[in-house]
């Protein structure tokens, strides 16, 4: 089965062409990642596939469905949610908060019922945090629930915003560099709970530079560099693929 298809997707700004003609599939399972060097397009077919950006040409499929041009908003009520390279959290609220607003997608109590405390509201509001302590607690953050998510460490503040993002109970997830800024430690365990992920059941799609992170989490990669796709494969594949040594593995994965 087949979660996301992506079909000659193209993005121009003016001259300039920032994906060209870019074409894979993520499967349901697993984990794919999409390596390139910086400036390769990574982000932009990130923007793409999320509804951020509307392609110049091409098509994008979610589990069948032709998604090309939908709203962000309405991408992450049918289950394809991302984060970003830098950090996008509420920092004056806490741990808590931060998670159960990634949850508002999925709640159905109107404004209304909620400012009179309706019981369905008040159900509802309950349900959410509870949903949002368990998720808190997955990613490692429990002894943190109560804090301001501003003043969390740089790593915790990662973890935070995949929590949040996982509250929307995604069938899709983005990943947008999730590692960058944390240290090897912190690594290793984003590594564990990627693969956690999904092996629950979310299809992760990753977007990463740091190779030892890709090689040990991934099951697919696809290789962008000029914005075109220059390979794709398996892990094991990708390190001995000649075009991608020379445009951005060098000796790192050797």
């Amino acid at each position: 089965m087949t979660r996301l298809s992506v079909k000659g997707l193209t993005k121009r700004f003016g001259g300039l062409v920032a994906t060209d003609n870019v074409s894979f599939d993520v499967p349901e399972k697993g984990v794919t990642a999409v390596i390139g060097p910086n400036g390769a397009g990574k982000t932009t077919l990130f923007n793409l596939i999320s509804g951020f950006l509307p392609p110049t040409d091409g098509r994008i499929f979610f589990d069948g469905t032709d998604v090309t041009g939908t709203p962000p908003e309405r991408m992450a009520a049918i289950g394809l949610v991302r984060t970003f390279q830098l950090v996008q959290l509420f920092p004056q609220l806490t741990v808590l908060e931060n998670v159960m607003i990634g949850r508002h997608v999925r709640t159905r109590a109107g404004l209304m019922s909620a400012l009179l405390s309706l019981p369905a509201a008040r159900r509802e509001e309950s349900e959410t945090q509870s949903k949002a302590r368990a998720l808190i607690a997955h990613v490692g953050l429990g002894a943190q629930t109560e804090r301001l998510a501003g003043v969390l460490p740089y790593g915790q503040q990662r973890l935070l915003e995949i929590a949040r993002a996982l509250a929307a109970e995604p069938r899709l997830l983005l990943l947008d560099e999730p590692a960058a800024g944390l240290n090897h430690g912190e690594t290793e365990r984003l590594g564990l709970l990627i693969r956690e992920i999904a092996d629950g059941g979310t299809t992760v799609l990753l977007i990463e530079h740091d190779m030892r992170l890709v090689m040990n989490t991934a099951d697919r990669i696809v290789v962008l560099n000029f914005g075109a796709k220059i390979a794709e494969g398996t892990p094991a594949e990708i390190e001995r693929h000649a075009d991608v040594i020379e445009a951005y593995l060098g000796g790192v994965a050797a």
